[in-house]
């Protein structure tokens, strides 16, 4: 079995130049993707149960869903809630497998942001797993703007809070389905020069392949989470299941063909990072 906490997989990141794939779970079929993607390359996976993934499935199911790719695999795996928004979903999440535990108070005032991830973060620790937090708003493309995450601020989230991982907002957008943006490298120095934690970059989608690939290895980033540009895989090659044969209608046929696109998706994505081969 190889489950890990958020911290398991990003203090050998952050000491060892590279980043770890927070990749976003909507069902089955794209998390077995994901796990059989990082087997592959031996690198390290945070699967990651969002509001829509939940909104989807349980969070007691997704829990023994994660266990189960996680002990499937040689590689560490990540049982990750994020985007929690209430203290009570949070206790859920945990106590039905759950790693880590992402609290979400990043529309609130700086002190009750900080209050509340803190105490989230104190409930994980005392069971000893991992909590990240998010200072600064990321936005939504053709949603609601971003706002920056101010590095005074940051300092004292890090510094007050208790957070694992803390995730900040440099430009990064969430649901965004091209490259054609970039992430704030000044504003990111800022931040590093404040704080020694491992920082999470939201939307990773939008960030172009080369400007992962180069902060994963010379900055703090640690964690990228990468969502719509899987889900757009994982559409595209249902389309196509679809589409290849009108008269079908058994769904596990259908959903089969979208299995080794994903897979090959989810491995690009993850190469990027730089991680080495854990199984060596």
């Amino acid at each position: 079995m190889t489950l890990a906490t958020l911290s398991d997989v990003l203090q050998p990141a952050l000491h060892g130049r590279y980043a770890v794939g927070g990749l976003v779970t909507l069902g089955w079929e794209d998390m077995r993707a994901y796990a059989e993607a990082a087997q592959a390359l031996g690198a390290p996976l945070i699967l990651q149960a969002g509001p829509s993934c939940r909104e989807h499935t349980p969070l007691p199911v997704l829990g023994h869903m994660f266990r189960h790719l996680a002990e499937s695999v040689d590689v560490p795996v990540v049982a990750h809630l994020d985007h929690g928004y209430t203290y009570e979903e949070c206790k859920i999440a945990l106590e039905n497998g759950f790693t880590s535990l992402m609290y979400d108070g990043s529309r609130k005032p700086l002190s009750q942001n900080i209050d509340e991830t803190a105490a989230i973060a104190e409930m994980a620790h005392d069971a000893g797993i991992s909590c990240e937090g998010e200072i600064g708003f990321v936005g939504y493309a053709n949603g609601d703007n971003s706002t920056g995450t101010d590095p005074e601020e940051a300092a004292r989230f890090a510094r007050d809070s208790g957070v694992d991982a803390m995730a900040i907002s440099c430009g990064n957008v969430h649901l965004q389905e091209d490259k054609q943006g970039g992430l704030d490298v000044a504003r990111i120095k800022a931040i590093e020069a404040v704080t020694e934690l491992p920082l999470v970059i939201h939307g990773g989608s939008g960030v172009p392949v080369a400007q992962r690939a180069q902060l994963a290895a010379e900055s703090r980033i640690c964690k990228f989470n990468i969502g719509t540009e899987l889900r757009m895989a994982f559409g595209q090659a249902l389309r196509a299941a679809v589409t290849a044969d009108a008269t079908r209608f058994d769904r596990v046929q259908i959903l089969r063909e979208t299995a080794d696109p994903v897979k090959a998706a989810a491995m690009r994505v993850i190469s990027t990072f730089g991680a080495p081969d854990l199984r060596t």
